[in-house]
This record gives structure tokens, sequence and C-alpha cells, in this order.
């Protein structure tokens, strides 16, 4: 069941901010809502909300005119991405990730992978953690298996290890530059390797290698944190174990 907000003074929180209370519906991230609600998109009680609004679960909340529910049982599926399916819920997109896994219940993808990139997402109707395991500040680990063009050399696997600058884009388009953190990278075949990382810039390890002059020609997710893609098939997807859950919460605090 979805845990309880209590206050200081131990009492059970009646009210929330109207952004979390859409993230924990599994509607969208925090930061989404708050697009969302400027763009006028959401009501409360009938009326355009706005940002900050607190709302409680007596209150009617919809988005683009239908009602938005918390689900009161917590929904955690692991799925192996495959090829070609898009990592977002908008439904104008045609091969987005909610059509191809065919769940009738209200989820949405923790994280991105690029179209290209196969492996390991999580699908969840609890905001709350996906925000926690979003944080590049908690230095979350996220394990990768990548194939490229060429045959792995030291130098390569060295580079990559200690950070390789790549270009930015603020939001006026500008470029700027950033190294990317230090990172667990090994080889296990001549042009194949692990990376594990803790940040996750758009198509980071495809940029990291174009960097050093490698192409990556196949790119799977294989690990977040304590949850494993095991033996998935693509386009497969599981129930998180109720002890996956109580450890992936030890590890988030």
């Amino acid at each position: 069941m979805r845990t309880k907000e209590v206050l200081r003074d131990g009492e059970e929180e009646t009210s929330f901010r109207l952004n979390k209370y859409l993230s924990e519906a599994g509607v969208c991230s925090r930061r989404k809502g708050d697009a969302l609600i400027q763009e006028g998109r959401v009501t409360v009680n009938g009326q355009v909300a706005t940002i900050g609004q607190r709302v409680s679960k007596e209150d009617v909340i919809c988005l683009d005119g239908k009602k938005v529910e918390l689900e009161e049982e917590l929904l955690f599926y692991a799925y192996n991405k495959p090829e070609g399916v898009e990592c977002t819920t908008a439904p104008e997109v045609e091969h987005n990730i909610i059509k191809a896994v065919g769940l009738k219940k209200r989820v949405f993808p923790v994280g991105r992978l690029d179209k290209d990139s196969t492996g390991l997402i999580l699908l969840t109707n609890e905001g709350s953690i996906v925000n926690a395991i979003m944080k590049a500040s908690m230095f979350h680990e996220k394990e990768y298996v990548v194939r490229v063009n060429h045959t792995i050399t030291d130098d390569f696997i060295e580079k990559m290890r200690a950070g390789v600058r790549i270009v930015q884009y603020d939001k006026e388009k500008k470029p700027y530059y950033v190294t990317t953190r230090p990172c667990r990278v090994w080889r296990t075949e001549g042009k194949l390797f692990h990376i594990v990382l803790t940040q996750g810039y758009n198509r980071q390890i495809r940029r990291m290698c174009k960097e050093l002059g490698y192409k990556v020609l196949g790119l799977q997710r294989i690990r977040i944190m304590n949850l494993f893609l095991g033996a998935l098939d693509p386009g497969q997807y599981r129930i998180v174990t109720d002890e996956e859950i109580r450890e992936l919460k030890k590890l988030l605090k």
C-alpha cells in the first residue's frame, strides 16, 4: 500500500502540493506537473489550478478534463524495453512505452532509454520513488553493456573511467561543456564493455564513445541500483518483488 505522509507532530498530512499529487497519481514528474499547471491544463474542483496550490484527496483534480485519482496500490514493474520503443507516455507517439507494455493500469517510466537502446526500464505509479532514483546528486548506479565498432583499447577504458568532455545545451540552446563523472568501466570482449554510471546526461554513453572515436552499435541497460534485467526477453515485464522494493527503499535513504 502507499505510504502516508506524516507531519512533525505525528498527524497524517491531509493536503499535498498539486504537482506532488499528479506525480503520486502516476501522471508525470513534479516538474512536468508544474508545466501542465502553467499551461492551464489542470483544474481543481472545476477551477483552473495555480502553481504551488495545495489539494486534498476530497478535491476533484482533472487533467485535460479527465479526472486524476490516486492509486492506493503500489505498482512496480521491471520491463525489458526493445529497440524502437520510446520512453514517453505521450499518446500521440506511435511507439510509446505504455502502448508497448500493454498495461491497463496507470504507470510511467523511471528515467529514459533512447529509442535505439534496449534493456531495463522501471514502470511505477509511485512518484516519490521515481524522484529519488532520478536524483543525480544521490549517485545511484545504473549498469550497461555496450558494443562498439572498434576493438577496445586500454586507453579507451582509462579515458572512459576518468570522465569525458561532452557538449551540453542550455535552455536557450547555447552550448557549454561538461566532463562526465568518473565511473567504473571494464572490457568483457574485444568490442564489448560494461559501464556503471551515476548520472544520466542525454545519450551520455553514445556521446562519450563518439568523443573517443568509437560508435555504439548496441546498448543495453542491465541494472538500476539493486534491480536487474535478468532473463526477461525483449518486450516482457515482471512484477518487482516486495523484497526488491524494501531493499530499493533502503538504498534510497
